[in-house]
């Protein structure tokens, strides 16, 4: 065993935080994005490489993760743009890489997903037409 405790030749997962959705995962499971200038725009594109100059921010390479990014104006924070940046680029790329999922959600899974608040299990004990709080007598 080493100094660092680690076994020999190994390498601690380097760690990194998804711009859309926050979560800090592996970087080899993020897509690296950096801006890429010219006399025209600033456009959003991927660094499938990792190794692009520049300031980079990461993102899971899904739709889900790249539309929280976009509300949440999470890239121009990170890259420190000054300027207004196409993203367009870079859709174009998670797109292709994140085909789009044919079945419909319904109602009942959009709702298993959403966070439990613990109003819907204190509005399943209510009965209709019976106030809460009254005694009955």
């Amino acid at each position: 065993m080493g100094r660092t405790g680690l076994e020999p030749n190994t390498r601690p997962h380097v760690v990194r935080t998804c711009v859309g959705c926050r979560q800090r995962t592996a970087k080899s499971d993020l897509l690296r994005v950096v801006l890429a200038r010219d006399e025209t725009a600033t456009r959003l594109v991927a660094d499938v490489t990792g190794h692009a100059p520049g300031r980079g921010a990461h993102l899971h390479p899904t739709r889900e993760c790249l539309g929280l990014a976009e509300r949440r104006r999470a890239f121009a924070r990170a890259l420190r743009a000054r300027t207004p940046i196409d993203v367009g680029p870079l859709r174009r790329h998670v797109e292709q890489q994140d085909p789009v999922d044919t079945g419909q959600a319904d109602a009942t899974d959009l709702a298993s997903n959403a966070p439990n608040t613990g109003d819907a299990q204190r509005d399943q004990g209510r009965r209709p037409g019976k106030e809460s709080g009254s005694s009955g007598s």
